[in-house]
């Protein structure tokens, strides 16, 4: 199981990665559409998890998460190759996501099911795994799933994570950590801790 997010993680870094996602961001200022397609192909996980993390509701996550690529596609002959592209794209998804919520004045909790749910939807994860899954996760506190899933799901390290949602590097680092450990004793059939 912890295998399988590492996989999960590995998988999504290369999907996102700086060299992949320079270009078509270059080729998306210059008007490409077929960038724009590609670009929300390889990003669109890891944009749709943070407004997930942030919104706590999935109509507005996959509300925010259009709305992000339809603000990339517009601001896109303003990118400028600094930092990391997905840096650049998530700032886009956390701005909308913060908007969202000002609109909204409340932060509405996310059920359990639906963190499962969005580590489930990664295409290396089996039906058996998926109960395995989600299984394991229902033993977590709703912060430790949320620092699970988003290392999964956008294949960030820990630092950026923190950085994103805007909690200190131990904070993380700690979440993660006693996730693992939970998962850990789950899934070798001890009890949760």
């Amino acid at each position: 199981m912890l295998i399988l997010l590492e996989m999960m993680a590995e998988e999504s870094r290369g999907l996102t990665a700086p060299e992949l996602l320079e270009p078509l961001l270059l080729r998306l200022g210059q008007g490409d559409q077929s960038a724009l397609e590609e670009l929300y192909h390889r990003a669109r996980t890891a944009v749709y998890g943070l407004a997930l993390s942030y919104l706590k509701h999935t109509q507005d996550a996959e509300d925010v998460t259009q709305d992000a690529f339809v603000r990339i596609w517009e601001n896109a002959p303003r990118y400028r190759p600094q930092g990391t592209p997905l840096a650049w794209i998530l700032a886009v998804a956390r701005n909308l996501s913060l908007m969202k919520l000002r609109e909204r004045g409340r932060v509405q909790e996310m059920e359990p099911e639906e963190w499962e749910r969005l580590a489930a939807d990664s295409p290396l994860v089996t039906a058996e795994d998926k109960q395995v899954l989600q299984a394991a996760l229902s033993g977590l506190s709703d912060e430790e799933r949320q620092v699970v899933v988003l290392h999964a799901v956008t294949g960030w390290k820990h630092r950026e994570i923190a950085q994103l949602l805007e909690l200190p590097l131990a904070t993380v680092l700690s979440k993660y950590r006693r996730a693992l450990q939970k998962l850990k004793n789950t899934l070798e059939g001890g009890e949760k801790v």
